[in-house]
């Protein structure tokens, strides 16, 4: 309904004798969908979108906020090669900076890729990867068995190691039904969603611009007896109605009547159409893909939630930590094993200040809890066993 509302319309073309109707409309063109191409999905989909570039920062500057840990078996590991890699893994980068810029494309494209970067076989530093200058290169099975990064048209091929079977990228993705190699990105999932809202953006803007007036119908008036106008007539000011007043651009443009037209509004006006309505409701959809309660953007007429903290409680559970853990677990399979044995990279869960009433509540019941050990009421609570603390504490 949207779309038919923003492309450019045919003005519907009525002649009598005893008087012209033209019935002009300027609800102009539409702005296009949002491609899946990626140059089109950042340009579109989040730099041209206040709602899904908020939606991204959220997310990345959240997820790259959680530290990193590094446990050897079930012991914490607090200094360590990798862990000192993962906190500066670039001399341009810190690890933060290095992280959300990692999550930010995996939400824009539903990819992310990074490289490592090794002298003597010895990993020193990591790299995040643009999505669009990366293609995967099948093996004989069909997996990726090396990725080409293309910059100014020249093609570097990351192969893997023939001796130690070591690719060095790592590819993070985002589910997609339909492909077993590249990811998708939540802004395609909203795409229709991310038109409506940048359309109806467009339009206000449009409309306020001129004033704010609506369309309607040109009619002629001419004296008693007098023919309706001659076609010549006719399509000159059809051709100036077109050329001057309709599209995007020159909606609600003010007009310039000659002698014998008179303008009469007849379409619904912005009221009627309730642009703020349809892009609350398309706000609302775009944050649903990308998993942000509406309610953190300020989008009016969301009850989902009960308060802000439950809605931020639900943001970094439901959203937020499922991608760092699973950031944690690739690392621990791409890098783990080039630093050590039995090393898993986890993550700090504990320094997200907006868990902390949370974990008040557990660490409370975990106090309360007389028959666990002292050992066991850490494992609940995420912390690794200490020695001398598998007796119940009285």
């Amino acid at each position: 309904m949207f779309e038919k509302l923003f492309r450019r319309a045919a003005a519907p073309e009525v002649k009598s004798g005893t008087g012209s109707f033209i019935a002009l409309s300027l609800l102009g063109n539409g702005t296009g969908h949002v491609t899946r191409d990626f140059s089109a999905l950042a340009r579109e989909g989040v730099m041209q979108n206040a709602v899904a570039y908020r939606c991204v920062r959220m997310i990345a500057e959240g997820a790259a906020s959680v530290p990193f840990l590094l446990y050897e078996g079930a012991a914490e590991i607090e200094s360590h090669l990798l862990l000192a890699l993962l906190a500066a893994p670039n001399p341009g980068a810190t690890g933060t900076a290095l992280f959300e810029r990692w999550y930010a494309f995996l939400q824009c494209a539903g990819n992310a890729y990074l490289e490592a970067v090794s002298l003597r076989g010895a990993v020193r530093e990591l790299h995040v990867l643009r999505p669009d200058r990366m293609k995967a290169v099948p093996g004989p099975r069909g997996w990726p068995a090396g990725y080409d990064y293309t910059l100014d048209g020249e093609v570097r091929r990351i192969r893997r190691d023939a001796a130690t079977g070591f690719l060095p990228v790592l590819h993070a993705t985002l589910f997609h039904p339909l492909d077993d190699i590249y990811g998708y990105s939540p802004i395609s999932a909203a795409a229709t969603a991310i038109d409506v809202h940048n359309a109806g953006a467009h339009w206000t803007k449009s409309l306020l611009d001129n004033a704010a007036r609506p369309s309607g119908a040109l009619i002629y008036k001419g004296p008693d007896g007098q023919p309706g106008l001659t076609g010549e007539q006719f399509t000159r000011l059809k051709h100036e109605l077109e050329d001057a007043y309709q599209g995007a651009a020159n909606a609600g443009r003010p007009m310039v009547l000659e002698g014998g037209l008179d303008w009469r509004a007849m379409s619904y006006t912005p009221s009627d159409m309730d642009f703020t309505g349809l892009r609350n409701a398309a706000a609302r959809e775009i944050a649903l893909a990308f998993g942000v309660p509406p309610m953190l953007l300020g989008i009016p007429g969301d009850n989902t939630y009960s308060n802000y903290r439950e809605a931020n409680l639900a943001f970094w559970r439901q959203t937020v930590l499922p991608l760092v853990a699973r950031t944690a677990q690739g690392l621990s399979h791409w890098l783990g094993p080039r630093f050590g044995e039995n090393l898993r990279v986890g993550y700090d869960a504990d320094a997200v200040e907006a868990l902390a009433i949370e974990r008040e509540s557990v660490w409370d019941r975990l106090s309360k809890a007389e028959f666990l050990t002292r050992n066991e009421r850490r494992l609940a609570a995420g912390y690794s066993p200490v020695e001398g603390g598998d007796e119940v504490l009285s």
